[in-house]
């Protein structure tokens, strides 16, 4: 059990009443029954079970689904638009999401999609599934704290701190940004025209969180996922490398993120990783499910 357990949860029923408070729909009355059942819900048995450990990932869903109805009034006045590609530049000597987005071509633009816009949405329930069946009773609880806390505090980064993402660059330069520009699908647009579809172009165009370059979520939920894996199998290492990797190259070739977004991404799921490996259980030699434990 986590020590300092009981103090998240003030910390957490803060946040999502701040959210009920803007959020428009669903309407008040169901805003407040699912508050009634969140705050009941550690007191069910059985339920409580699923609930206390997810309950930092249903803050986290709630909080950014609510970024849409927060007023811009009392957002951050002003949006960082050259501190990215400024620092990709100083730090690394060149703009590389630029460089890799310059050549592209059906094949690369299917091989950035699936990790990007497939991969990213569909593995967490995958993986969260191998974890209760092949890993030791608890992990999965772990995995869900770490995920939703490094997710949580993505999104209050990206609240807090709005940066512009590399299509910005590409179609206003460093012109100054401000809450009424609507997102774009970037690369994502070759997949609509691929697929005969306007999918992400809807989709991005009323994006929550246009300005949310900083940190890459998409780099930390493969960053923590892949932790979480090769700390459950060793000999998938390599491939762990090989799918972090693959995000980093898909982000930046789909002009969604600039490196240091996606070190960044890393970094958070690094650091809450670390944070929480602490309380994984331990893995017994031969033991193949947890119905071995």
């Amino acid at each position: 059990a986590f020590q300092w357990s009981w103090i998240q949860y003030p910390f957490f029923a803060a946040l999502v009443i701040f959210d009920m408070v803007y959020i428009q729909f669903p309407p008040l009355w169901a805003r407040l029954l699912l508050l009634c059942l969140l705050v009941s819900s550690p007191f069910i048995p059985y339920i409580r079970r699923f609930t206390v450990p997810a309950m930092v990932v249903f803050t986290w869903l709630i909080t950014f689904y609510a970024v849409q109805f927060i007023p811009n009034t009392i957002k951050p006045q002003h949006i960082f638009v050259n501190i990215l590609p400024t620092l990709e530049r100083i730090i690394y000597g060149a703009n590389l999401s630029e460089i890799i987005s310059q050549h592209t071509s059906p094949v690369l633009d299917i091989f950035a999609w699936l990790p990007y816009g497939i991969i990213h949405f569909a593995f967490p329930f995958a993986f969260s599934l191998a974890l209760f069946i092949f890993g030791p009773p608890g992990t999965l609880a772990v995995f869900g704290q770490a995920f939703g806390y490094m997710n949580l505090a993505g999104v209050l980064t990206q609240l807090v701190f709005p940066t512009s993402p590399p299509w910005y660059e590409l179609s206003y330069g460093s012109a100054p940004a401000d809450y009424s520009v609507h997102g774009q699908p970037g690369g994502l647009a070759r997949i609509d025209e691929i697929l005969g579809l306007n999918l992400y172009g809807t989709t991005f165009g009323n994006s929550p969180l246009v300005f949310g370059a900083f940190p890459s979520l998409h780099s930390g939920c493969a960053t923590i996922e892949m932790l979480f894996l090769a700390w459950l199998c060793p000999k998938a290492r390599p491939y762990c490398v090989f799918h972090v990797m693959w995000m980093w190259f898909a982000t930046m070739y789909l002009t969604h993120h600039y490196l240091i977004d996606l070190v960044g991404g890393s970094i958070y799921a690094t650091l809450a990783f670390f944070c929480f490996r602490r309380y994984l259980p331990v893995i017994r030699p031969g033991c193949l499910t947890r119905l071995d434990y």
